[in-house]
């Protein structure tokens, strides 16, 4: 695996900024980068294989975007959308290792993954109530079991602590094909076009927001994707942490 693929290089920039726990046997993972990058896919594999638990942050942008999208609120709007879900309950379940997410008690796991949904997150995410809203929910989980987070700003904001951070990005190009991909894979009629555009879009938006805009920690380690797999990737992620706690 060649380490230029690496632009952050030395593994030793995770340990700069270790959290102190009561557990020492506890520790956190934070994955970020722009959207399609795989992170969640990545994950999710670096969590069966290290047996902890994997916390999809987007899922409850996800989730709250959705909610929204239903009540015809302007995703926007942050008054608006702060009337909207301020009374909503939104959980993640784990239930023999799958992951399901909740809204007052509905399930809306398979309906928050179409480019609406992935828009209208972006959108909500910007806004300060809803990132207060979540922010809580995440640090609980992440202070309670050894984790592996996935979002824009784990690194910088949700854990900036987090003994482990990387920062997971590929061209738009590489992202859009693979969002393409995994759509037309499910069934959903889409157009590489519109999905390219989504994916430039969604990139401006995350990146330029005033609030916990898409950032690389500095003590992360970048990893460019274009051409590994997920499953490189995650294998070099279990590497660097089993080589610490070991």
């Amino acid at each position: 695996m060649s380490n230029s693929v690496f632009k952050c290089g030395a593994v030793a920039a995770l340990n700069t900024q270790k959290s102190i726990r009561k557990n020492a046997n506890i520790y956190a993972i934070a994955l970020d980068g722009p959207s399609g990058a795989g992170k969640s896919t990545v994950a999710k594999l670096v969590a069966k294989e290290l047996g902890i638990t994997y916390l999809d942050t987007g899922a409850l942008y996800r989730a709250l975007g959705l909610v929204c999208l239903n009540n015809d609120v302007d995703v926007k709007d942050g008054i608006a959308v702060e009337n909207c879900i301020k009374a909503v309950d939104v959980n993640i379940i784990y239930e023999g290792g799958v992951q399901t997410v909740t809204t007052d008690g509905a399930d809306v796991t398979s309906k928050i993954r179409t480019p609406e949904v992935s828009m209208a997150a972006s959108a909500v995410s910007a806004i300060p109530y809803v990132r207060q809203k979540l922010l809580g929910l995440q640090r609980g989980i992440a202070e309670k079991s050894s984790v592996i987070l996935d979002g824009r700003d784990i690194g910088t904001v949700v854990l900036p602590n987090a003994e482990y951070k990387f920062f997971l990005t590929a061209s738009a190009e590489v992202r859009a094909k693979r969002r393409f991909d995994e759509l037309t894979a499910k069934g959903q009629a889409v157009v590489y076009a519109d999905v390219y555009n989504d994916v430039v879009t969604r990139d401006r938006n995350d990146s330029t927001r005033a609030i916990a805009p898409l950032k690389r920690a500095s003590d992360a380690v970048e990893i460019n994707s274009d051409n590994m797999t997920a499953e490189a990737v995650a294998k070099y992620i279990c590497f660097t942490v089993n080589g610490d706690i070991l």
